[in-house]
C-alpha cells in the first residue's frame, strides 16, 4: 500500500511555518521578521503580475512558429505557483517558491510531470490547429464584394446568422 505524504505535509506546513517565524524571529527581531514576510509578499505579487504577461508571450511565440507550447505552459503555471508560494505568509513557502522561479528546478520538474501530463491537441507545419465547432459559411466571389453600391444583401448568409 503507498501512502502520500501530501497530505501530512499540508496538516504540519502552519506549525513549521510558525517554528520558522520563531527561529528567525530570534535572530533578527520581530519587527524585522515582519518586514521579511510582507517584502516576500509584495515581490511575490509583483511576480505574478509581471511573469504573468511574459509567459503568455512565450506560449504565443511557440504557437505561432508551429511549436507544442506544453512547456512553456508548465513553466508558467510554475511561475505562478512561485509567485503564489511567496504571497503566503512564511519561510518554508518561500523557500519552495524561490526554488521554482529557477529554470533548472522547473526544467526536472516538467520533466517528471510531462510523462503523466497528456495533451490532447495536434501540431503541425502549419502551426497549432484547433478544433472548428461553429458553422462555415463558404462564399463565392458573387456573394463577397468590397463596394456594394445596391446597400446591404438582405439574403445574405451573414444576416441569417443573426437571426438564429
Amino acid at each position: 500500500m503507498r501512502i502520500s505524504l501530501l497530505p501530512l505535509f499540508i496538516l504540519a506546513l502552519p506549525l513549521l511555518e510558525i517554528a520558522g517565524f520563531v527561529v528567525v524571529g530570534r535572530q533578527v527581531g520581530a519587527l524585522a521578521t515582519v518586514g521579511l514576510v510582507l517584502a516576500s509578499s509584495i515581490a511575490g505579487a509583483l511576480l505574478l503580475r509581471y511573469q504573468g504577461f511574459g509567459v503568455m508571450t512565450r506560449v504565443r511565440a511557440e504557437m505561432d512558429a508551429g511549436r507544442d507550447p506544453s512547456r512553456q505552459l508548465a513553466h508558467g503555471a510554475m511561475i505562478v505557483l512561485a509567485a503564489i508560494l511567496l504571497i503566503i505568509p512564511g519561510f518554508i513557502t518561500d523557500i519552495f517558491g524561490i526554488l521554482l522561479l529557477l529554470p533548472p528546478v522547473r526544467d526536472l520538474a516538467w520533466r517528471r510531470l510531462k510523462v503523466r501530463i497528456v495533451m490532447a491537441t495536434s501540431f503541425g507545419t502549419g502551426g497549432f490547429r484547433a478544433r472548428q465547432r461553429d458553422k462555415t459559411i463558404d462564399l463565392d466571389d458573387s456573394d463577397y464584394s468590397r463596394g456594394d453600391e445596391h446597400g446591404p444583401d438582405h439574403n445574405s448568409p451573414w444576416r441569417r446568422l443573426k437571426d438564429e
